[in-house]
């Protein structure tokens, strides 16, 4: 019974340790242009936010509709001009407007930032920052490390692999011990 649930754990991290990575590598290579479940995460990058949001901090942005984003929420977008284009950005709002044609505009500016974002169109959002994730937060300033890395990436791949192999070897050892004993 015991071995069932050291084998039923070891799935269950394993599971969670691909999703996780699945995720992390989905949201990096496709510049966080697909949303799971319409959440995306984020890291931090800058300290355009300080004092709300710390550089390595994990965030969690929802998709919502223009019109449900009011002023003093963080948004999450790509910056399509200047030194923002292509670059994910979150920024506080600090003004709406809206066209004729009903389209919502957004001007952001980071906290510790002394000028305005470059003005946000609809089409630009990822989404509203609704949770900063400790856990990741920490483990993501561990893991930035390379000593971090081979710790908490590297060992733990190894032990995988190495543990599936070590039981699919002992299972065929064991699987001819018992022909031969026949």
């Amino acid at each position: 019974m015991k071995k069932v649930i050291l084998k039923v754990l070891k799935y269950f991290f394993i599971v969670i340790f691909v999703l996780f990575i699945s995720m992390v590598c989905l949201q990096r290579f496709s510049n966080n242009r697909i949303a799971i479940f319409n959440f995306r995460l984020f890291t931090v990058i800058t300290g355009s936010m300080e004092p709300r949001y710390k550089v390595g901090d994990v965030l969690v942005a929802v998709e919502t509709k223009p019109e449900d984003i009011k002023v003093g929420d963080a948004i999450s977008y790509l910056g399509a001009k200047n030194s923002f284009k292509d670059k994910v950005i979150t920024h506080e709002v600090v003004k709406i407007e809206k066209d004729k044609q009903g389209k919502y505009y957004f001007h952001a500016k980071g906290l510790a930032n002394a000028i305005e974002d470059p003005i946000v169109g609809e089409d630009q959002l990822y989404g509203v920052v609704k949770y900063r994730v400790v856990t990741l937060s920490f483990i993501y300033k561990i893991v930035g490390t390379p000593l971090g890395f081979f710790i908490f990436v590297v060992i733990p791949i190894l032990y995988i692999v190495g543990s599936e192999l070590v039981t699919s070897l002992m299972e065929k050892e064991e699987l001819r011990r018992s022909k031969e004993a026949k």
